[in-house]
Formats: structure tokens, sequence, C-alpha cells
């Protein structure tokens, strides 16, 4: 069950108890006057069971979050027409109706008022009985969800088509479909004060490392906020080096990747209202792993892995790199080259650095206004705003025309890697201060600085570039290519996993 007691008390002095009493019209006007005051929102159906002893009872449920054609069948209608046995004694009545009665499983028994208020505002009905200091719990959602669907942020050419939605029993399902294994676990967790968001820790318990899970367990535990409405909230709340920019917990839409990391020994966090998954630790290197390299065949894959670290070094040190060569050291380049690009900088009357931060903020601002307007009207503002104002400052004299293929070099290579788009903008702003003040020097100095950054990170206990510095065989078979799948007979080492062992086939890769 998900429901959880109440962190908040609600004032002593609205409620004399926090359980039921075995007046039925006490509980109501509890109900209706302190733990639902105001509320229009919930509905209270009274009524009676079948003589020849009828009981008066009252089922309170929130408007618009329960099936009711459900309740009416299952729950209203076996009540209403079949007697309760007059044997049954008031403290054993309750578990009567629920075993004998109510033709539903998915029922619990409950006398916290608190408990039973969350579970009113979880998609619950609540049954209560007069005579009866105890209530019966139906769980019947039945509020209307989003259908399961490609997410559009990671789409595949190859691969399965489903995504996250934002109810977390679909997701768990989505997940648990994939790994059938009794090794497959759920921890159940509510974070929020005033929310009570359902959260649902999930990992392979014959995999996962000893202290993972309750390292990730005591984390979102210890976070005491008012609400959380996406994954995002305890993403932030609960990583290493909060104010890093890097990405220390990985988020996802697609069950398949879930399942994946979960496989390698990974933990993975559902958070009820939203379709991310969050996944942890989180290494540099899977920013730059796509779900398709394991789809498709290994050369392939390795091609396109190796060209996105390719992608985030230009998207990185370009613009840095010109403004250090083309104003400082302007000798490592061919005469030809650096004749042309005076010819174009002859008009232009700022100097490189103001082009670079000057056109640099008009893509962000374009790449801004095409997020936030209705897709179809984002994406030709997008193109239509690049090309008119591109051409527009060469033809003005505003910017160079090197300038604009280097801006332009730069942004198509930061859409190679979603995952550290806006850590590699900070980079690149960064390394171009350092090379307008060092010129190449300082580019490479900063490029060190940011190595030191990123070897002194942590993920979760597992240090953030143990997957690149780690030169044995096995771990370096899924980092800059992406090894056959029959040669890769363990799981990484640095994850920490307790059963390493992935496959038995020692003999496929000399098979012809």
């Amino acid at each position: 069950m998900f429901f959880r007691k109440r962190k908040q008390r609600v004032d002593n002095s609205q409620i004399s108890t926090e359980h039921l009493s075995k007046s039925l019209q006490e509980n109501i006007r509890i109900f209706k006057e302190s733990l639902f005051h105001g509320d229009e929102a919930i509905v209270y159906r009274e009524f009676r069971t079948a003589a020849p002893k009828p009981r008066d009872c009252i089922i309170i449920c929130a408007e618009n979050m329960v099936t009711h054609q459900y309740i009416s069948e299952f729950v209203l209608r076996p009540m209403m027409v079949r007697s309760i046995s007059s044997k049954s004694k008031n403290e054993s009545l309750i578990r009567y109706i629920m075993e004998n009665v109510i033709q539903t499983d998915r029922i619990e028994e409950q006398g916290d008022l608190m408990t039973l208020a969350d579970a009113v505002y979880n998609g619950a009905s609540i049954i209560l009985v007069n005579g009866c200091n105890k209530a019966i719990v139906v769980e019947a959602e039945g509020w209307e969800t989003r259908s399961i669907s490609e997410p559009k942020s990671e789409q595949v050419i190859r691969g399965p088509r489903q995504g996250f939605v934002e109810e977390l029993a679909i997701n768990l399902t989505l997940v648990r479909r994939k790994l059938k294994s009794t090794s497959f676990k759920v921890k159940n967790l509510q974070v929020g004060t005033e929310s009570k968001t359902r959260v649902a820790v999930i990992y392979l318990e014959d995999v996962v490392q000893e202290g993972l899970v309750q390292n990730v367990i005591d984390k979102i535990k210890g976070i005491q906020i008012d609400g959380i409405l996406d994954s995002g909230y305890i993403e932030e709340l609960i990583k290493d080096s909060p104010n890093n920019p890097l990405p220390t917990i990985g988020n996802t839409e697609r069950p398949d990747v879930v399942a994946a990391r979960i496989l390698e020994g990974r933990v993975a966090v559902l958070v009820d209202g939203t379709p991310f998954a969050l996944t942890m630790p989180y290494l540099f290197m899977e920013a730059f792993q796509a779900n398709e390299d394991y789809f498709s065949h290994w050369i392939p894959g390795s091609f396109h892995r190796s060209l996105r670290y390719i992608c985030f070094a230009i998207t990185t040190i370009t613009p840095a790199l010109y403004l250090s060569l083309g104003s400082y050291d302007p000798q490592l380049l061919p005469t030809k080259l650096v004749l042309a690009m005076a010819a174009s900088r002859k008009l232009v009357p700022f100097p490189a650095l103001i082009e670079v931060l000057a056109m640099g903020l008009v893509f962000e601002i374009l790449r801004e206004g095409g997020l936030r307007l209705p897709q179809p009207v984002g994406e030709a503002m997008s193109i239509v705003g690049a090309i008119v104002l591109g051409d527009a400052a060469v033809r003005a004299n505003l910017v160079s025309a090197p300038m604009i293929v280097v801006v332009a070099i730069t942004a198509v290579s930061g859409f190679v890697i979603p995952d550290l788009y806006d850590t590699a903008v900070i980079a690149r702003l960064t390394l171009v201060l350092m090379a307008s003040l060092f010129g190449i020097y300082g580019m490479l100095l900063g490029i060190m600085g940011m190595v030191l950054l990123l070897a002194s990170m942590h993920s979760f206990g597992v240090p953030y570039l143990s997957s690149l510095a780690s030169f044995g065989a096995q771990n370096m078979k899924d980092t800059a290519i992406r090894a056959p799948w029959w040669s890769m007979r363990l799981r990484p080492q640095f994850i920490g996993s307790k059963n390493r062992k992935r496959l038995n086939n020692k003999d496929k890769g000399n098979q012809s």
C-alpha cells in the first residue's frame, strides 16, 4: 500500500483523537468539519446494509478520482443487498465485510484518521460502518491518464516505442514487464508534507551493491519540502555536489533504459506525476551512450558513440579555439586561412570576443524561443530567424562570415549530446573567457581545470570518471566504444555489483 501517515498533523483543537470512534456521526463530523473542511470535491454517500439488522454506513471519496462504476458494482451493491451476519461482533465486523461481502482484493483495514485522509487524496474510497472504529480502504483510482507513447526527447529508429507516463503504477508495470525476476524489488516512499507524492525505489536485489539502496532511500527520506511536482525536485535535493551543473543523477523517459541500468547494478527512482525516472549512480560516460547503440550492430554503434565524444569536444572548444588562434596565435594557422579571416573581419567594428559572445547569445535566444513557442511556430522561427539574422549580420558587417560558421558548427554539435548541452554552454563560455585573457594557453588551462573537476566528482560514492579511468578489459568494453554483446560477459566493476556475471556464452566470439 502507498498510504503513509502524515508528518504534519491537523490542529488538536479541531480533532480530539487521531483514530476513528465507534460513532458513525462523530466520524462524519470529523471528516466534514476538520479533515475535509471547505473541500467541495469530496463526495459523501450514505447507505444502509441489508436487513435483518441494517447498519448505517458511508463511503467517502474524492470526485473524479475513483471509478464510480467499480465502486457501485463491487462495493456498494454487495453491501446493500447482502445481510451482515448478526453473529459477527463489532470488533470483527470490518474483517467480516472485507472477507465475505466486498468483491475486490484491493482493500485494507485502517483506523488512523490521517492515513484515511491521505488514502482519499490518493484516489481511494473509504467505508465507515456505524459501531466500528475501523474503516475499509478500497483502492479504485479512476482518473484520466495519458496513453503510452514513444518519448519525443528519446526517439529511436530501432528499439521499443514505449515511454513512461505520469502514473506511477503504469510506470512500475512497464519496468516489471522487462525484469520478470524475483530479485526485482520495489520500495515505496512518500515525499512532501502537502503533495504526499508517491515515490518508488526499484532495483535488483541480487545485483545491486549493498548499501546503495539504503543510501538512496535515506536521502529521499531526508527531504523536508512541502511538495514534489517532478522528479527534478528529488534529483536536485539528493545529488552529490548540488552546486555543480554536471549531472550526477541520470534521467530518462524510457523503461528499457531504466531496465538496462538496473541490470548493471544501478538503482532507479520513479515519481508519481512525472514520466521522468531517475537512475543512480550516473557517470560521465553515460551522457554519450544512447539506447540505440545496443539495438544495432556494435560497429556502427561504436562509431556513433565515438562521434558523440568528438561533437562534445567541438561544441565546447571551437569558439575558444577560434578566438585564441585568430586573435593571439595566428602563426599556428595556414597563411591563406589567416588572410581570409582577416579580410572577412576588415569592416567588422567589434573585437572577436564580442562577436563570439553576441552570436552565442543570439543563438541561445533563438533556441529558447523555439522551445517555448508551439512546435510548428517554434521550428519555423528558429530556422528562419537563424538564416535571416545570420545573413543580415554578415551583410551589415556586424559579424564576420567565419564566425557564423563557427557558431553553426558549435550549435549542431551540441545537439548531438542533449544530456550535456547546458553543461557544454557553461564550459564553452568559460573557455572563451580564458582564451580572451591568455590565448591558447588560457584555453588549455581551462580544459585542465575542467578535467580536474570531473576527476574530483562522485555519484553516490562512485568516481565520476571511473568508467574512463579504468583500464580493465571488461570495464573498457562499454565506454568510448560499444563492444559486441558476446564479449561483455561481466557487469561494470566500477558500479560495484554483487553479481558481475551477465553472460555465460564463452564461445560466441570464435564462431564464424
